[in-house]
C-alpha cells in the first residue's frame, strides 16, 4: 500500500476498473468493488452482537444516513470505546464486509493498527508522508474507502492531524466530492467510564437498555480531553468536531459470555449443550471482584476455549 502511482497509472486504473465492472453488477457508486448492503449489516448486528444494543444502533443508523446522502459534505467518522473484547473489531468488521465485496481484503478498506504501523515516536514524520499518501491513493482509486485505525488511543497527534485533512468538511464543487469516505477510530479510552456507569444502573437494579447514550458520551468526551502525552486532545479532534458519533461498547455479562460461545460453536459446525455453555463461560474472570459481573476479557478468547470440548 506505499506505493505511488503518477496520474495516467491512476487514470489506468480506473479504466480498468470500469471494464472489470462492466461485466458485474455495480451499485450505486458506480464502484463494483463496493457492495453497500445495509440490510446485511442491520442482520448481522442484531442476530450476531451480543449486549451491545446502543453501538449496533449508532454503527446502523450512522452508516445508513451517511450511504444516503448523494454528496456528503464530509467524510464519516465513528470512534468507538469500550474494553478489549467487547466488539469494536466484531463491528468494524462488519461494516467492512456489508459495504465492500471483499471485506478487509478490499483495496478499498485499509486497517491501521498503532503499534503495528507507527512504532516509534520518533519516525513520526515519515510515518505522516506515508499515511497521507495511502489515504489519498485510496480516496482517488475507490469511490467509496473504509479507514480503521485500531489502537487509536495509542496514535501519535501528529498522525492524527495528518488525517484531519481528509475528514473535515468539503467544498461539494471539488471533484472528489462525490467520492465517500468512512473513518473508524477503534479505542479502550474511556471503557472504565462506560463499565462505571453499567455497575451503576446494575446497583441500581435498573436494566442496562435504559442507559442512555447521551450520558455515556458526556462521560466520553470528560475523558478524552484530559491531557495526555498525545491523541484527541492535543490533536484538536474535538474542537473542530470531526468525529460524528462516538459509539460505547459496553461491558459483557455472562449471559453475552454464553451467547459468544454459543456462535462459536455454530460457527465451526459443533453441537453443543447448554452445560457446555455454561462451563465455557466459568472459564472466564469477571470483575468487580464483588459482583464477579463483567467479562474482563469480554467475549474474546472464547472461540479458543471450545477446543477444550471437541472429541
Amino acid at each position: 500500500p506505499g506505493w505511488s502511482l503518477p496520474l495516467v497509472g491512476r487514470d489506468f486504473l480506473e479504466i480498468l476498473s470500469a471494464w472489470y465492472c462492466s461485466f458485474g453488477s455495480c451499485g450505486a457508486t458506480g464502484d463494483c468493488r463496493v457492495l453497500n448492503n445495509v440490510t446485511g449489516l442491520e442482520s448481522e448486528l442484531s442476530g450476531q452482537l451480543h449486549g451491545q444494543h446502543l453501538a449496533g444502533e449508532a454503527v446502523l443508523r450512522a452508516v445508513r444516513g451517511f450511504l444516503q446522502k448523494p454528496r456528503p459534505e464530509k467524510a464519516l467518522v465513528l470512534s468507538f470505546h469500550g474494553w478489549s473484547g467487547t466488539g469494536k473489531n466484531f463491528v468494524a468488521r462488519m461494516v467492512a464486509s456489508h459495504l465492500y465485496r471483499d471485506g478487509l481484503r478490499s483495496e478499498c478498506v485499509r486497517t491501521f493498527i498503532s503499534l503495528f504501523h507507527f512504532p516509534h515516536a520518533q519516525y513520526v514524520d515519515s510515518y505522516k508522508v506515508q499515511l497521507e499518501k495511502q489515504i489519498s491513493e485510496t480516496t482517488q482509486l475507490c469511490q467509496q474507502s473504509l479507514f480503521i485505525f485500531d489502537e487509536a488511543e495509542k496514535l501519535h497527534f501528529g498522525l492524527l492531524d495528518a488525517i484531519k485533512p481528509f475528514m473535515a468538511h468539503r467544498d461539494n464543487k471539488d471533484q472528489a466530492g462525490n467520492r465517500r469516505s468512512i473513518f473508524l477510530f477503534l479505542s479502550n479510552i474511556g471503557g472504565n467510564a462506560i463499565n462505571e456507569v453499567a455497575l451503576d444502573f446494575w446497583r441500581a437494579g435498573r436494566p442496562r437498555e435504559e442507559i442512555p447514550m447521551e450520558l455515556l458520551e458526556q462521560r466520553l468526551r470528560r475523558e478524552l480531553l484530559q491531557p495526555a502525552d498525545g491523541g484527541y486532545a492535543r490533536s484538536h479532534f474535538l474542537e473542530e468536531n470531526l468525529i460524528d458519533f462516538f459509539v460505547p461498547f459496553l461491558p459483557l455479562e455472562r449471559r453475552h459470555v454464553r451467547l459468544c460461545a454459543r456462535d462459536a460453536f455454530l460457527a465451526r459446525a459443533l453441537p453443543y449443550t447448554e452445560a457446555a455453555l455454561d462451563e465455557v463461560a466459568k472459564m472466564m474472570v469477571f470483575v468487580p471482584k464483588e459482583e464477579k459481573l463483567f467479562s474482563a476479557q469480554g467475549c474474546k478468547s472464547v472461540s479458543q476455549r471450545i477446543n477444550y470440548f471437541l472429541p
